[in-house]
Formats: structure tokens, C-alpha cells, sequence
């Protein structure tokens, strides 16, 4: 059975008001989690195919090639699961 735990290497918050969290992707599962998230999310807006403005279930964060994304105004580490799970299962 495959998890969020086999995509994900680490999260990371940021700094300032709001809780923005950093989610970088395993380097070889990061082809896979990408192919996975675009197929489920929206597009919003792609800059230069480099930077992936995408929205799901009314969340909206940034995808980068690069393997990681960073998801915008979160209330907890339960509700970044919910998202993930929902991208990547």
C-alpha cells in the first residue's frame, strides 16, 4: 500500500503571519508525485513551465520541477495530510 510517507522527504514552515509549509519530494519518487498532483489539481497559472500555480479543494500552492511545492495559509499539520493524501493517493 502506497503512502504520503513514500513521496515526502521532509516538510518545512516558513516564516511570517501566515503558515506557508514547504513539501520537498523524495529525488526519486518526485517525477511520480508531480505526474500525480497535475493530474488532480487545477491549473491556475504556469510560469515558464518552471513555477505551477495549481488550486485543489480550495488550497491553492506552488509546484515546482524541482520537486517541491509550497502550500499557502494552513491551519495545521492535519490539514497539509488531508491535501497530500488527496494528491498523491
Amino acid at each position: 500500500m502506497v503512502s504520503v510517507e513514500d513521496y515526502v522527504a521532509r516538510t518545512e514552515g516558513t516564516c511570517g503571519q501566515e503558515k506557508d509549509v514547504i513539501v520537498t519530494f523524495k529525488y526519486d519518487k518526485k517525477g511520480d508525485a508531480i505526474a500525480r498532483i497535475m493530474k488532480k489539481a487545477k491549473l491556475e497559472k504556469s510560469i515558464a513551465n518552471i513555477i505551477f500555480e495549481l488550486t485543489f479543494e480550495g488550497f491553492s500552492f506552488r509546484l515546482y520541477p524541482s520537486g517541491k511545492a509550497i502550500f499557502r495559509s494552513l491551519r495545521d499539520k492535519q490539514e497539509l495530510d488531508r491535501i497530500l493524501a488527496g494528491l498523491l493517493l
